[in-house]
């Protein structure tokens, strides 16, 4: 009788794992039976992240990268293609808000900067190198979700460089898309509003709005986030999510400003 043979898993790299939505996904994926790459700054994070995954079916790999550096992420894609062969999705999550509710004369470059490299350089960065990898692969293709924001769409009151950069992120996206059409590369974006996590904290104590006021916003479970994008990395090259919204309902966002 002949043994049922089982689908090869799939590998991602999924940046910012160690908390938040990167986390969030990195344990969605790898309860779904995915390798997954597990990339940030803090090594201690990320193991913590692969304890959590422990019992789930797909296999972890930690690797300290800081997207801003070059060598770093091409040494993230090299330890990938070593571990596992091949890449069958980038969750370009990595990104940082930069200082938090500072008038756009005041902000140091040094901070305008940090973003820019992180967000924007960072993304870049992953995203060239998984384009490369995904181009000389055999069969050839794999997808790319870049973690945009509802600031790429509409700002908050002195978000300058977040902003900035959530909107080149929606740029990076489309050139992307386009460029990938001939190696099977499917490029989209997920727009986030108000995922619970850390990072979002202060949205539930009250947040500066565009009329002045502070006012607490709604909130929604991450893990809502992380079945969107593994419910985008899971179609087949053929399909493309170009763009998803994610949100907490009763959020200000339409209508914002």
């Amino acid at each position: 009788m002949n043994a049922e043979r089982t689908a090869p898993s799939k590998t991602a790299v999924v940046t910012g794992a160690g908390s938040g939505i990167g986390r969030s996904v990195a344990l969605e994926l790898l309860a779904a039976g995915w390798s997954v790459a597990l990339a940030g700054r803090r090594t201690e994070t990320l193991e913590e992240t692969a304890a959590l995954a422990a019992a789930k079916d797909g296999a972890a790999l930690c690797v300290r990268t800081d997207v801003a550096r070059p060598e770093d992420v091409a040494a993230l894609f090299a330890g990938v293609r070593e571990r596992f062969g091949r890449l069958d999705l980038l969750f370009n999550n990595a990104g940082t808000f930069g200082p938090g509710g500072v008038p756009v004369e005041e902000l140091p470059y040094d901070a305008w900067r940090h973003v820019v490299d992180t967000n924007l350089n960072g993304a870049f960065l992953c995203a060239q190198a998984a384009f490369r990898q995904m181009k000389e692969q055999r069969p050839q293709g794999g997808r790319i979700i870049n973690n945009g924001s509802i600031s790429a769409h509409t700002p908050r009151p002195h978000s300058v460089a977040y902003t900035a950069t959530k909107h080149a992120l929606t740029g990076l996206t489309k050139s992307l898309s386009l460029d990938g059409r001939p190696y099977r590369i499917a490029v989209g974006q997920i727009d986030i509003g108000n995922a619970a996590t850390d990072m979002t904290e202060r949205m539930q104590s009250g947040i500066l709005q565009a009329n002045g006021e502070l006012a607490a916003e709604p909130v929604m479970d991450v893990a809502d986030v992380a079945r969107t994008v593994r419910h985008m990395a899971e179609l087949p090259l053929e399909a493309n999510v170009q763009f998803a919204t994610v949100l907490a309902t009763n959020m200000p966002y339409v209508g914002r400003g």
